[in-house]
């Protein structure tokens, strides 16, 4: 898996800018940078947002 610093869609950095501050801020590590962390939380709530709505896709 690479190392990439740039979005598959760059459109999306803002996006996903704010989101990583978003996450950062519900873990109380606003002051700090722990990307890998924050990264990992991020991972979790777009599978879980993912999931969500192909249940939801499942009952149409």
């Amino acid at each position: 898996m690479s190392n990439r610093k740039n979005p598959v869609v760059p459109e999306a950095k803002q996006a996903l800018n704010s989101f990583k501050m978003e996450i950062a801020k519900e873990l109380g590590l606003e002051n700090e940078t722990p990307a890998g962390y924050v990264g990992g939380q991020m991972v979790k709530k777009m599978v879980e947002e993912a999931e969500k709505s192909l249940i939801h896709l499942g009952r149409s």
